[in-house]
């Protein structure tokens, strides 16, 4: 079986695929084309399959795309109606009453993805238990469906009070929508998030018709181009949560891939941690636009359900969009290759959060870009090779870098272009390792107990100043790193997560209760799996969402189901104290506990080969020559052994400083370090204290 992983980037399209056969691995990388994404899809199947009988030679494609969350973010999603329950109609803005800055009196908060004029109220009212309190009257769907058809809406979004635990009301708006509106997609609330919560149910409804038309569009455009091309196989898509599912399913829900691409490189950064060794690791995924921290432990990324999109203040948490699904738990910065450095007006450098991106892309791309950037300074500091860049297929201008350098930051701050280089360097290394400072803590670590797992194309120049700042002593570079999100798509398993609101006290629980709700979530699963996939291969994972009565927040606990009722009982509680504990301290023992969520995971895993590495036919240390670079740990120039990586054989160790190539990306290892490829080709730097 071959299958290929393709990763949409803001700047780069990464490729990986996998012979199942043999272990054999390709790659590719090009630039993003953003006016039409799926031609650097083109570009990638045809070079990865030129000689073969093209894209006919492949048997799954996994993917993963920004559409979503840039169509979010740039406000370039279909024009949305939203139909709610009398009363309702201005949840979207009234949200939780919270400011996210209580210090901030000219604060705002984000524009509703639905204005005003495009929210219909109809009548009917759910009780809590999903009684009937006041019917639907269809009269008043009809006039408000017959108004957002007149308004030209192209999709709608149908969030009703309390339709989690009953969607009567909700499917008979469609049915009605669907006949007056012929083609335009709808997205009941107790589809997209059956979970109580009314403002983070109607906004993650809203997102999802946002994008449906949107992602509905491409994802055709891609399966048409792909077709044209002989693909015959089966498309599988990355989701948010670290698990893939079918085309089909992300055009239905387009928000559950809203964060494809940084789930799928912490998914490849996991499964090279566990080959390693590694029990505790911080993924840093550096690519052109932005860089991603995340977790993971035991080989097993964090997940969350509280995920915000489009912040009106950037990593302000609650200054977004919220999107309650279930998505790797990371943290996301302004700081990629790509990243604009600029001179304040108080005399200081800036470096991101804006991004030259694919086009222009930096000054050292020689498409126009004027702007200095992050790789521009790395190409400067003599990091990069400019005949090297991407196997050469791509050269760098390593003169234009320093004109942009020069003009922009070095001349008006009176210094060298050198210096400016190094300060942008220094600056957005500094700028990753606060984030991750904060996210760590805010998890309760040490980013010192950690080991750094660094990829993406810019993560492996930058890994070795950075996990120096953080006090890191242990930096592995995957094998292609520059691709590993890509990678990552392949050994993602296919994956749904079922959720249900049953508000219900821990003693009340009777066996027949957890059954039925259970019972329900799996016939969905199945249902919502992949037809593909093996009922037998299918494995369940079981959670609640818990509380002491009377908080306001729940803790996931997860457990067995395994034994009798007071078995599982008995495993929900200590799950339930375990976790509460290891986040707050303590327990209360004499308090009552509240159900408030159940949930289910189904998820099957493909064995699909390991990434082939060259480390296995290497015999030396694959040294090609010398280049002059500049030293963070000494602040000095110096002369850089230049390694190429595919020629380093495993467990024969040598030391920095030393810039270690490969197609894709560029580790750049200090004065000092140790540094060895091991069995699984995995670059692996100890850095000196």
């Amino acid at each position: 079986m071959i299958t290929i992983g393709s990763d949409i980037g803001g700047t780069f399209t990464d490729f990986v695929e996998v012979n199942e056969a043999d272990g054999n691995v390709r790659v590719y990388k090009t630039l993003t084309t953003p006016d039409d994404p799926s031609r650097a899809i083109e570009e990638g199947v045809d070079a990865l399959t030129a000689g073969r009988a093209g894209a006919a030679a492949l048997d799954v494609m996994v993917h993963g795309t920004t559409l979503v969350i840039n169509a979010v973010i740039e406000r370039k999603g279909a024009r949305t109606g939203l139909i709610t329950t009398r009363g309702f109609r201005d949840v979207l803005e009234i949200g939780r009453e919270k400011r996210f800055d209580a210090y901030d009196l000219q604060i705002e908060f984000p524009v509703p993805l639905v204005p005003r004029y495009l929210r219909m109220e109809v009548d009917e009212r759910l009780h809590a238990s999903g009684a009937v309190i006041t019917p639907l009257d269809e009269d008043s769907v009809r006039r408000a469906v017959q108004a957002l058809k007149d308004e030209g809406c192209e999709s709608l979004a149908v969030c009703l009070l309390h339709a989690y635990r009953n969607p009567a009301h909700e499917r008979r708006i469609r049915e009605i929508a669907q006949a007056m509106m012929p083609g335009c997609p709808v997205s009941l609330s107790s589809d997209v998030l059956p979970e109580m919560k009314e403002y983070e149910r109607t906004t993650t409804t809203a997102v999802n018709a946002y994008a449906k038309p949107v992602a509905s569009r491409y994802l055709s455009r891609l399966q048409d181009r792909l077709r044209d091309r002989g693909f015959k196989g089966e498309m599988l898509m990355m989701m948010s949560s670290g698990g893939i599912n079918s085309v089909d399913f992300a055009r239905e829900f387009p928000v559950q891939i809203i964060e494809s691409g940084p789930a799928a490189g912490t998914l490849g950064a996991a499964h090279f941690a566990r080959l390693a060794n590694l029990d505790k690791v911080l993924a840093f995924d550096m690519g052109g636009t932005t860089a991603k921290l995340a977790l993971v432990e035991q080989g097993q990324a964090t997940l969350t359900n509280d995920f915000e999109v489009a912040h009106v203040h950037r990593f302000k948490p609650g200054s977004g969009i919220p999107v309650r699904i279930s998505v790797v738990d990371l943290i996301e910065i302004g700081a990629g290759g790509g990243s604009i450095a600029r001179r304040t007006p108080v005399g200081t450098l800036q470096v991101g959060p804006q991004s030259a991106s694919a086009v222009p892309g930096p000054a050292c791309y020689g498409q126009g870009g004027m702007d200095p950037t992050v790789s521009d300074a790395d190409l400067v500091l003599g990091y990069l090779d400019p005949s090297h860049f991407l196997g050469g297929r791509m050269a760098l201008d390593q003169a234009a870098a320093e004109r942009a350098i020069h003009a922009a930051l070095a001349e008006p701050l009176g210094i060298s272009v050198e210096e400016a280089a190094f300060g942008v360097h220094a600056i957005v290394n500094e700028n990753m390792a606060s984030a991750a400072k904060a996210y760590v803590s805010e998890k309760g670590e040490n980013p010192k107990s950690c080991a750094l797992v660094a990829f993406g194309g810019a993560g492996p120049v930058h890994a070795c100043d950075l996990a120096a700042r953080l006090g890191v002593r242990t930096v592995l570079i995957p094998p292609r790193a520059g691709v590993a999100a890509a990678f990552g798509m392949i050994v993602a398993p296919v994956m749904y997560a079922a959720v249900r609101s049953r508000r219900t006290l821990f003693k009340d629980l009777s066996a027949e209760k957890l059954d039925a709700v259970f019972a329900e979530m799996f016939e969905e699963c199945r249902a919502r799996l992949p037809g593909t996939v093996d009922p037998a291969q299918v494995a369940y994972e079981y959670s609640v969402d818990m509380r002491y009565l009377g908080q306001g927040y729940d803790v996931t606990a997860a457990f067995s189901r395994d034994g009798d009722h007071a078995a599982q009982l008995a495993a929900m509680r200590a799950s339930f104290e375990s976790t509460y504990r290891r986040l707050y301290g303590r327990i209360f023992t004499d308090l009552p506990l509240e159900v408030m969520n159940f949930r289910v995971t189904a998820s099957a895993a493909r064995h699909v080969a390991s990434a082939a590495s060259d480390a296995g036919r290497a015999k030396g240390d694959g040294k090609i020559g010398t280049r002059r670079a500049f030293c963070t740990r000494t602040r000095k120039w110096m002369e850089f052994a230049v390694h190429r990586r595919a020629d380093v054989a495993p467990d024969l160790p040598f030391s920095g400083p030393a810039i270690v190539e490969e197609n894709e990306s560029t580790t750049v290892v200090p004065s000092g370090a140790r540094i060895r490829v091991d069995t699984h080709g995995s670059l692996i730097v100890e850095l000196s204290q």
